[in-house]
C-alpha cells in the first residue's frame, strides 16, 4: 500500500510528530478554547491556524531542502547529500517560531 513512498527514519518521524502535535493541540483545546491574536502574522490567528500555518511552512522547508540538496552537494563540494535531519530540524523549529509568536 505504502510502496510508492520512501518511509526512512526520517521521514517517519516528521510524520509521527506532526500526528502528536495534532493530537495535542486537540486535547489543549478541548481544555483550553482558544482566542484570537495577533503576532507577526498578518492576521490574528488562534492556536489552530498557526499550527496549519506551521505545518505548511515545515513542508514547504522539507520539500526545498529536498529539491536542493543534490545542488548543495555541488556548491559546497560535498561527497554525500547532506543529512534529511538538517531540513527536520530547521522546521520544527519554523513551527515552533510561529506557534509562539505568529
Amino acid at each position: 500500500m505504502f510502496e510508492w513512498m520512501v518511509w526512512t527514519t526520517p521521514v517517519a518521524v516528521f510524520f509521527t510528530c506532526i500526528a502528536l502535535m495534532l493530537f495535542g493541540m486537540t486535547v489543549w483545546e478541548i481544555k483550553s478554547p482558544t482566542v484570537l491574536r495577533r503576532g507577526f502574522l498578518p492576521m490574528e490567528t488562534t492556536r489552530g491556524d498557526r499550527l496549519f500555518i506551521g505545518l505548511l511552512a515545515a513542508a514547504y522547508v522539507n520539500l526545498a531542502f529536498v529539491g536542493i540538496s543534490g545542488r548543495l552537494m555541488g556548491w559546497m563540494a560535498l561527497e554525500v547529500e547532506p543529512s534529511i535531519w538538517i531540513s527536520f530540524v530547521v522546521s520544527m523549529a519554523l513551527l515552533a517560531l510561529i506557534m509562539h509568536k505568529g
